[in-house]
């Protein structure tokens, strides 16, 4: 066992002392050590409870015959970091969870590891470290939150966003406002949409790395707990034969996540975090390929904010094995990639099927033939961007308008505030990348209040920053090369004239080359917003958002 480097032996007398002092006895220490991470805090509503799934993981440990340690790990909640200097963390928060992961694990040399995430960036952070890791590795996520409930209608937490924009457009009163905040989100769990949380957990599942459901049953359920007790216990049988993550994480297994997240109409984060993690799995994943399987999966779920069904919807509707088992038959996924029950992604298929076709669409009545995001390339974007089409109005796929340039977040906001944004415009906000914001700031507060008021069929979001998983709309995202880095992003003035083709996966500004070329001959680096601390380090080290934003190896 791994562990036998901090138990076994006349030299680690020392080292057993120490676990006695915690109240570990012979018999445990001579049992295999897992590490139990969780990421459990009172900040972010998806970890507030994870306290109960890690003493049911614990439990099946122990029961399954390991000895279960726990550590913690951060966790920032994007949506209270939303619109402010903090969510220059979130994205950056990635890097610290897969170190901080790495270090507990090798300092202590577990011999398997459960991974307890939630929410945006932990649960990337925490799959990067398993794969550079690569021992036995199961995680077992907190669960979505229950959808809300508001004048007889589901809502969740985009509604609330779209609800201050409504305000400001005299679409709804203050006091409605106040009413659907206390309904939004009724209690812990990851907002209840198929926001990058839960588009991120039910690709876990999907990369097989977590167990049947992981992805969808609520937070608030027993069934959560049975599974987190039935997760500590298959740790035990992984490491029995020694099953690690890279046997598991696989390039095959990473396009079958890629096809379900066409199918679902994921977050556009997906973009930023699968190629992230595949980099420590030792492989690329392109963009190109996200759209190559776009091309030939077809989207079968609109899920908030795409559409109006939320997780729970989807969990009873069948899960992510009712959509596995709808996509194995048209021979996208490779059915034979081995996952963390033991068996290969076929065998946990059989007897699957969907259950409510108005959730999950069956093949023959999809609500398109392409999946729910596109990749954009063009002179503005010449490595390409990412946008949401399963929640583009079908107006807007394709769109020409004038420019209006903004250098950060806050200005957009406060134009709109203004009402300087007319029915037709482009929003172009640069700066907002990796290493120009820094930190790839989400921003949900703009895209929320140009369809709070009224304007999402009308007005396009570009951006070299990126959106929230939460963000619906003509919102376009990861623009690469971006403006810090000398991408012609920057070269876009107000007033120029910006093409949008979403089926055609194009975007342009009506500009020569030779005229791009001329207004970027003279283009210098800006100053950097962060001088000092964790985000300066990471600006310096943070790459390109077609890559994943993954810190350079140099």
């Amino acid at each position: 066992m791994r562990s036998d480097a901090v138990k076994k032996g006349l030299e680690k007398a020392p080292h057993r002392s120490l676990f006695k002092a915690m109240g570990y006895t012979d018999e445990e220490l001579a049992r295999p050590l897992i590490g139990v991470v969780n990421s459990k805090n009172e900040v972010v509503p998806g970890h507030i409870h994870l306290d109960t799934i890690a003493e049911a993981v614990k439990a099946g440990v122990r029961m399954a015959g390991g000895t279960p340690i726990e550590f913690p790990a951060i966790g920032v909640c994007d949506g209270i970091a939303m619109n402010h200097e903090g969510m220059r963390y979130s994205l950056a928060s990635r890097e610290i969870i897969a170190d901080s992961v790495e270090i507990m694990t090798q300092a202590h040399a577990f011999d398997g590891l459960v991974l307890i995430p939630n929410c945006d960036k932990i649960i990337p952070g925490m799959l990067m470290a398993a794969a550079r890791l690569n021992i036995p590795t199961i995680v077992v996520s907190g669960g979505p939150m229950l959808t809300g409930k508001y004048q007889g209608r589901d809502v969740s937490l985009s509604n609330i966003f779209e609800g201050v924009g409504a305000v400001r457009g005299g679409r709804i009163t203050e006091e409605e406002l106040s009413e659907m905040e206390e309904a939004v989100c009724p209690g812990c769990g990851s907002c209840a949409g198929m926001f990058t949380a839960n588009t991120m957990n039910c690709l876990t599942e999907v990369l097989g790395l977590s167990l049947p459901g992981s992805g969808t049953i609520p937070a608030v359920t027993a069934a959560r707990k049975r599974l987190a007790k039935t997760t500590g216990m298959k740790i035990m049988e992984l490491v029995e034969k020694d099953i690690k993550a890279l046997d598991i994480m696989t390039e095959q297994s990473f396009y079958n996540a890629v096809s379900a997240d066409m199918a679902l109409g994921g977050s556009t984060n997906t973009v930023l975090h699968l190629p992230a993690i595949a980099h420590e799995c030792g492989f690329k994943l392109k963009l190109d390929s996200f759209q190559e399987i776009n091309e030939k999966t077809p989207h079968l779920c609109k899920l908030s904010p795409a559409g109006t069904h939320h997780i729970q919807d989807l969990n009873e509707a069948g899960g992510i094995p009712a959509v596995l088992a709808e996509l194995s038959k048209k021979e996208i996924l490779n059915l034979d990639c081995l996952t963390v029950t033991g068996k290969t992604v076929r065998e946990n298929l059989e007897g699957r099927n969907i259950l409510n076709p108005e959730v999950i669409r069956p093949l023959d009545n999809p609500y398109s033939d392409k999946g729910g995001l596109a990749i954009l390339k063009g002179n503005i974007a010449p490595e390409g961007s990412v946008v949401k089409a399963a929640a583009v109005a079908p107006e807007m796929h394709h769109h020409k308008g004038p420019a209006k340039v903004f250098e950060s977040e806050e200005e957009t906001v406060q134009a709109l505030i203004d009402g300087k944004i007319q029915k037709g415009d482009v929003i172009l906000i640069r700066y907002e990348g990796p290493k120009g914001g820094p930190g790839m700031r989400e921003m949900l507060t703009p895209t929320a209040m140009v369809a709070g008021l009224g304007l999402d069929k009308d007005v396009a979001l570009i951006t070299d920053g990126r959106f929230s998983g939460a963000t619906r709309g003509a919102s376009i995202g990861h623009v690469s090369p971006e403006a810090a880095l000398g991408g012609p992003i920057g070269a876009v003035q107000d007033g120029d004239i910006i093409e949008i083709d979403i089926p055609n996966c194009r975007l342009n500004v009506l500009l020569s080359d030779e005229e791009i070329k001329a207004r970027m001959a003279g283009w210098q680096p800006k100053e950097p917003r962060v001088k000092k601390g964790y985000l300066a380090r990471y600006a310096k080290l943070v790459t390109s958002a077609s890559t994943g934003a993954v810190l350079s190896d140099e």
